[in-house]
């Protein structure tokens, strides 16, 4: 409240904005272009610390270095009576973390707000920038409909090698930092390396950005644990749940991109945001025409059998088991020149049978998982 009607430089502070790791941000006026601005303090007890206002300027240099519609601008970095602000562009609209918690997002909304981030990672990345802190509470949605990537506060500019040595800190100290049992905001976003404390390039931003795309789809974050310790366990060890098996109807090549986001070895990812950007728009357009005939036949079928391999093969064995031995014995009979075609008909009312069992079994299952997620036109 002290800092409402106070001047920094040629900006004047208006009202609060919100509160992050590093500071504050409020909402203030340019005074010399008559613009409103997000402008970014960094906390008074942070100030002495020659490390943190070094980081705090590398987030300005990294922001700066990069101007693309995806990316929210910075416009002016500065101090004024010992306080040390960011101005930067001031987007209007809700966090993708809002918009989870409101159930606005359906799958199409959630695939082109990555689509949109992919390419807004893709120039940093092109500059040297690894963000490090991709989450649904940094990715804000204005309401049009574009994402901004907001908050390079952890960014890692490889030209910088001033802070080298604190950017390879465990993350198993920060959590050592805090109350036992308490867990951190961005834990659950971090990538296995940074969890392992190892090097990080921007294969880490790409394991983060599959998070926020399976937390929009899913509607809870895919690796949990009762603590941060846990969480970030979890995170370097464990494998995840489909999507699909939280969420029905849903194009199997989504799961194969997600399932690739999240892979423990960064050189099992994607080699770069701009291939995970076109598999993503790939899946944009199965979602609006339905599997779309121009996929190629190899990858639907590619698709189909990462789909079938994360579902499990129980659920399948049953009429795949039926359908391989009809053929079977068909293409014995149809050889040997017996073909008695009351049997062919009695083994197909079977198969029909057995299969509508096993459809109507699935649509139990799917309504039971729909359940848990209402309002998105889960059917």
């Amino acid at each position: 409240p002290t800092m409402i009607g106070r001047t920094l430089g040629h900006y004047r502070i208006e009202e609060p904005l919100g509160k992050g790791g590093m500071g504050e941000v409020f909402r203030a006026v340019d005074d010399r272009l008559q613009r409103s601005v997000a402008l970014k303090l960094l906390a008074p007890e942070m100030t002495a610390d020659p490390e943190r206002r070094g980081r705090f300027l590398q987030e300005a240099r990294a922001a700066c270095a990069v101007t693309h519609p995806a990316i929210a601008q910075v416009f002016d970095v500065g101090e004024s009576d010992g306080a040390f602000y960011i101005a930067m562009e001031l987007v209007e609209g809700r966090t993708v973390r809002e918009l989870i918690e409101r159930r606005e997002l359906d799958v199409a909304g959630a695939v082109e707000i990555a689509v949109q981030v992919a390419n807004g990672l893709a120039k940093a990345h092109d500059a040297g920038i690894v963000h490090r802190d991709v989450k649904s509470d940094n990715v804000m949605v204005t309401p049009d409909g574009h994402a901004k990537i907001l908050d390079f506060g952890l960014a890692k500019l490889h030209a910088a090698e001033d802070l080298a040595d604190a950017d390879e800190r465990s993350a198993m100290a920060t959590v050592a930092a805090t109350q036992v049992g308490m867990v951190l905001g961005t834990i659950g976003y971090m990538s296995p390396e940074q969890a392992r404390a190892r090097p990080v390039d921007h294969r880490s931003d790409l394991f983060s950005l599959g998070v926020v795309l399976y937390e929009m789809v899913a509607g809870e974050r895919p690796f949990r644990g009762a603590n941060a310790i846990d969480t970030l366990h979890a995170i370097a060890y464990e494998e995840t749940r489909p999507i699909t098996t939280i969420r029905a109807h849903l194009p199997p090549s989504l799961q194969r991109v997600v399932g690739r986001c999240l892979r423990k070895r960064a050189e099992d990812r994607y080699g770069d945001a701009r291939e995970l950007s076109r598999d993503l728009q790939e899946v944009q357009r199965e979602i609006e025409s339905g599997i779309s005939s121009s996929v190629p036949l190899t990858r639907r079928l590619v698709d189909e059998w990462h789909a079938f391999r994360e579902r499990g093969a129980r659920d399948w064995a049953v009429p795949v088991t039926i359908a391989v031995a009809g053929l079977a014995a068909v293409s014995f009979l149809i050889a040997s020149d017996r073909v008695p075609w009351g049997l062919l008909v009695v083994l197909a009312m079977v198969g029909a049978i057995v299969w509508r069992r096993f459809r109507n079994r699935n649509r139990r299952l799917r309504v039971e998982q729909c359940s848990r997620w209402r309002g998105t036109g889960c059917q």
